[in-house]
């Protein structure tokens, strides 16, 4: 089943209650009318609720209709905002120099305007520790709290514990071209 409307000869019921192309209502009328109707006014007859009882079809410009519709979709699309979901993996017994590498990469994921989720693996005997794994997201959460905060609090999943960061509203992504590198090349010429 097509999510097209049926347009003129494709509509087959005995009656119709017909809209004219200014919203005017018409009223109940037979098809082979509404039909002859649209024939002159040179436009098309378009079901525009075959639910209801009788079908509610309106007299337009159907090549119109759907490039409008096209139109406004294609806006919506670009309105919207993509989140993308970076991953970041530690270990429970995580050495210091290490953390520091991993949460510069959370910071700048957060910078850039993505939600980060922390994963913590557990493996072997580490598994009957887990609130080593709680303290170590925690402690990463305190020390960017300042670019993000805790959207998902940290939660046990199998192997795995896990935990969603996402950015401050206010503040702007930083964007991800390589202009700090054309900084650097500017102020040597």
């Amino acid at each position: 089943m097509s999510s097209e409307p049926r347009i003129n000869d494709r509509i087959r019921v005995p009656e119709v209650r017909l809209v004219g192309p200014n919203g005017e209502q018409v009223g109940i009328v037979r098809i082979e009318d509404a039909l002859r109707l649209a024939q002159e006014a040179d436009l098309d007859l378009v079901e525009v609720a075959p639910q209801a009882r009788p079908p509610v079809c309106k007299l337009m410009d159907y090549g119109k209709f759907k490039y409008e519709s096209a139109q406004k979709a294609r806006e919506s699309r670009r309105n919207q905002q993509l989140t993308v979901i970076k991953e970041q993996k530690l270990r429970p017994k995580i050495d210091s120099h290490d953390y520091e590498t991993k949460k510069k990469a959370v910071v700048r994921f957060l910078e850039h305007g993505n939600k980060v989720k922390v994963t913590i693996m557990f493996r072997g005997r580490e598994q009957s520790r887990p609130e080593l794994g709680y303290r170590l997201l925690q402690r990463l959460a305190d020390d960017v709290a300042d670019m993000g905060f805790v959207e998902a609090n940290p939660k046990q999943d199998g192997r795995n514990m896990i935990m969603v960061l996402a950015p401050h509203k206010n503040v702007k992504p930083r964007p991800r071209s390589g202009s700090e590198d054309s900084d650097i090349e500017s102020a040597e010429d």
